[in-house]
């Protein structure tokens, strides 16, 4: 693993994951969700940052693996597939105790996801591509 590349990956990826997110969450999707966690307390926006963060160290950590993802497109793919899992997973979590569940919300929040995800991949595949 080349540590330069995970740790430039990481950064460069979380940023991308927290402006698309705000975009993406804060913007185009503020009416969809039940109560912006932009309107809570400034904790909740560090909480948001370093969640991004931590994908972004998330996919820099995966790309920067064995021989490395340098390729834009490699890199889009691989994160689509991290980000659909994860999504599935945290809502399969996050409403096995809820009486009624809403599955469309559930298939926005994975879409939107996705669409972060492709940002954080290329962006991500882009810095390993430059650092060779």
């Amino acid at each position: 693993m080349n540590v330069k590349n995970f740790i430039v990956g990481g950064i460069v990826g979380g940023i991308v994951d927290f402006l698309l997110g705000w975009v993406v969450y804060g913007m185009l999707l503020k009416d969809t969700f039940p109560k912006s966690a932009c309107d809570g307390p400034a904790e909740n926006m560090l909480f948001i940052f370093l969640g991004c963060m931590s994908f972004g160290f998330l996919i820099s950590w995966v790309f920067s693996q064995g021989e490395g993802i340098s390729n834009m497109a490699a890199g889009i793919k691989m994160a689509l597939g991290i980000s659909v899992l994860m999504g599935m997973c945290s809502w399969f979590f996050m409403n096995m105790t809820q009486e009624t569940i809403d599955v469309k919300l559930m298939a926005i929040d994975i879409v939107a996801g996705m669409v972060l995800a492709t940002g954080v991949g290329a962006a991500v595949a882009m810095v390993n591509g430059k650092m060779k």
